[in-house]
């Protein structure tokens, strides 16, 4: 089973290389979904079909379908809310308070991650092609799952340990109550599983590709690299990016305005191509079409321009490298004079400012408007940071034992 989400800004075609990726797909002979979790769905004008929640089967092989938010929440996230509120209740919380403190922002990016996941496992799919949303709503959503994890464990610590110890201390006795405060760390529970199952499908190479999608223009080529660091910072790779919309050379024969304009058009996409080729991510080229590929045929035709007898749903032919690794600089075993460098490899973090801040065992690593919590290894926990510079696309982050605690 291989999952490919397509993102990209607003306008810049995703939409529309999803569905073709699908329909090329299909035509090989594999059973394939192309689902949306954009909040404005438009896979239904490509592939030029009435969508809805459910798949629906347009071609032999070819499904399509809409996540449905509403449903959703309406649905699971409903009643795990009443379970959380039943759990803040108990430990005296105020009804209107427990119902404000248990909506989170972002469930239901969170909930449409998590319908895909369930779409992507249940077997009957040998492909799921994801239509994400815009940049800024899909590096929300491809983080949330370790961001509320760790909201989760932070706000309830070992919250089986923790229940328990609630109820012994603050339930009223009535064995009417038990139930709920059980079904209320069920409820928990179930929620960290699915956190941690929708990390682990984001993060694998061989089950997920990330693709994104851009124009050839200056402005959208910086933040499709601000998007490359900040999916890297979050330990999620991408493995292609696909140039859309790319102006054909004027043949010399054209003069005139039209034949000016072409040329200028078409050098000044050719520098921004020449720049985004230096960036270590496969890339593809879909030249712009003369008619607007929708319906199936015409995404079958795009498709295949773009691909050719290549697999659009094979699996990237090297591992990337690791987010995090320690080198030792100076120094040997416990000596007091040894030196750490903490590598964080992040694709175009050169090209962006850096923040970091050290907050106990954790590094906040903040490139554009994208933070991450690092847990540091332990060797690090007892040292302190004495610097930090890019290489590369390397972050390199020095520390040095903390004589207060380095022995102990």
């Amino acid at each position: 089973m291989r999952v490919v989400l397509f993102t990209g800004k607003g306008g810049v075609g995703k939409t529309t290389l999803a569905a073709a990726t699908a329909a090329h797909l299909a035509r090989s002979g594999r059973k394939v979904l192309a689902v949306s979790t954009d909040p404005a769905h438009s896979l239904g004008d490509a592939v030029e079909a009435e969508l809805g929640g459910e798949p629906t089967e347009l071609e032999p092989g070819l499904f399509a379908a809409h996540v449905d938010t509403r449903t959703l929440l309406d649905g699971a996230w409903a009643r795990l809310q009443d379970h959380l509120g039943t759990l803040l209740a108990g430990a005296g919380v105020d009804e209107l308070v427990a119902d404000e403190v248990t909506v989170l922002p972002g469930v239901e990016d969170l909930l449409a991650l998590g319908e895909v996941r369930r779409l992507a496992e249940s077997g009957l799919w040998e492909v799921v092609v994801v239509d994400c949303g815009p940049t800024a709503e899909t590096l929300r959503l491809l983080g949330l799952p370790e961001a509320l994890s760790t909201y989760l464990e932070r706000l309830f610590p070992a919250h089986r340990r923790a229940v328990r110890g609630l109820i012994s201390g603050l339930a009223t006795g009535s064995r009417e109550a038990q139930p709920a405060w059980d079904r209320a760390v069920a409820a928990l529970d179930s929620l960290a599983v699915e956190l941690q199952g929708l990390r682990a499908l984001l993060a694998d190479q061989d089950r997920t590709s990330i693709r994104l999608v851009l124009t050839p223009e200056r402005v959208v080529a910086a933040e499709t690299r601000r998007t490359l660091t900040a999916l890297a910072l979050h330990g999620l790779r991408v493995d292609g990016l696909v140039v859309n919309r790319m102006v054909p050379e004027a043949p010399s024969s054209l003069r005139g305005p039209a034949g000016r304009w072409l040329r200028e058009r078409h050098t000044e996409q050719r520098a921004v191509l020449a720049e985004l080729e230096a960036v270590p991510v496969p890339l593809r080229v879909a030249e712009y079409a003369s008619a607007e590929p929708t319906g199936l045929p015409g995404l079958r035709e795009l498709a295949s321009s773009l691909y050719g007898s290549d697999d659009p749903a094979a699996p990237p032919g090297t591992s990337a490298a690791p987010l995090m690794q320690v080198h030792r600089t100076a120094g040997s075993g416990t000596s007091p004079d040894s030196a750490f460098d903490l590598v964080l490899h992040l694709p175009g973090v050169s090209s962006g400012p850096v923040d970091l801040v050290r907050l106990d065992d954790d590094l906040a690593v903040t490139t554009g408007s994208t933070r991450r919590m690092i847990a540091l290894p332990s060797v690090l926990r007892r040292c302190t940071v004495t610097g930090a510079h890019v290489n590369g696309d390397d972050l390199r982050v020095a520390f040095v034992p903390d004589p207060a605690v380095w022995l102990r």
